[in-house]
């Protein structure tokens, strides 16, 4: 007679059906037929064979905070100058310290927060002039090689970036300054993308992230994100001029 295995409820665990060898195998004490055990062979020096263990993602823990923790960062939930510790900040997302720990450990690689020794980590408090300094390095970095892109990607290329100028624009009318920087961050990463330099691009992202200021409001991503809209309108119809005072403008107002 076939038996037909029923699926199992939503939300537990699927039992695989049982094989002829384990059928066997109950036959035979509790070991596959064939095995020197079932065949009555002395096993005790012979070592078990180890059985996988599920692989716990605390990595992906640990990445899911450090997003966690960069919007807070980004909105200004957690404040500039302001202490923080691994265990508070662990009780507030649910998980247990470490994952908060090795999260903050690298915002502080990447300058958003620094080590206070047996307290925690305090958000780092950037200054006009400091905010300033960093819109001129990415200047330097992005502006050179927006310029070349625009003479060498075909315009269809740049079309295809619209739907993440709009992206920015929607994020700008939320008022949401930690979603616009996320949109803004992935406009800016996609036209550099275009260039071929993966490390151009990661340089270019620890400087943006650096570089989000926490003031100014609606107007302020509204004014950004048509920035955006403009500069890739430019880039489609391959006005150099219109692009090299777009992108300088760009930066000039950023921070």
């Amino acid at each position: 007679m076939n038996h037909r295995a029923h699926p199992a409820p939503a939300g537990t665990a699927r039992v695989p059906a049982q094989t002829r060898s384990e059928e066997s195998a109950r036959e035979t004490g509790g070991h596959p037929a064939g095995t020197p055990a079932a065949r009555g062979e002395h096993t005790h020096c012979e070592q078990p064979i180890p059985q996988p263990r599920p692989v716990v993602q605390r990595a992906s823990v640990r990445g899911q905070i450090l997003d966690a923790l960069r919007t807070a960062l980004a909105s200004g939930e957690l404040a500039p100058g302001e202490v923080y510790s691994a265990p508070a900040l662990g009780e507030r997302f649910g998980v247990s310290a470490t994952p908060v720990r090795e999260a903050m450990q690298q915002l502080a690689l990447e300058g958003a927060v620094e080590v206070v020794p047996n307290r925690g980590f305090r958000v780092v408090e950037r200054g006009a002039r400091e905010l300033a300094e960093l819109a001129e390095v990415r200047a330097l970095i992005e502006v050179p090689v927006m310029m070349r892109l625009a003479r060498s990607v075909p315009a269809e290329r740049w079309a295809a970036l619209r739907p993440l100028a709009e992206e920015s624009v929607r994020a700008a009318a939320q008022g949401c300054r930690a979603t616009y920087a996320e949109a803004d961050r992935a406009f800016h990463r996609a036209v550099l993308a275009l260039a071929g330099n993966e490390q151009l691009v990661q340089i270019a992202e620890d400087l943006h992230r650096r570089a989000v200021p926490l003031r100014g409001g609606r107007a302020d991503l509204m004014a950004d994100a048509g920035e955006h809209a403009a500069l890739l309108e430019a880039l489609i119809a391959g006005e150099l001029d219109a692009v090299r005072r777009l992108v300088a403008g760009h930066f000039a107002t950023a921070g």
